[in-house]
């Protein structure tokens, strides 16, 4: 039953936010700083939740496979690959990585 609770708890919260945010007025959503912290914000959340997915297991910090594989992502944005060739150096050398044993 605890599961249901929180299922209702989260459904509830998440129409909360979505009504909080329909009520927020026009002139508040038309800021300049507003703008770009709207911007910003998901380039940031992104950025945050891949390297809390690459860097931790549990609850410890570790450099393993998935590291390699975001190092070749990053170079391939640095050399202005294109999206799939990006993933697809990125699963290639983590694939390598960890088939190497490393």
């Amino acid at each position: 039953m605890n599961v249901w609770i929180a299922i209702a708890l989260t459904a509830g919260g998440c129409y909360l936010v979505k009504l909080i945010g329909l009520l927020v007025p026009a002139g508040a959503l038309e800021r300049p700083l507003v703008q770009r912290l709207a911007a910003l914000l998901p380039v940031a959340l992104l950025a945050s939740l891949t390297a809390q997915q690459t860097f931790s297991t549990g609850g410890d910090l570790v450099v393993d496979a998935r590291a390699a594989g975001l190092a070749a992502a990053a170079v391939a944005l640095i050399l202005r690959a294109p999206f799939l060739v990006v993933v697809g150096a990125a699963v290639v050398v983590t694939a390598g990585v960890r088939a190497l044993g490393w």
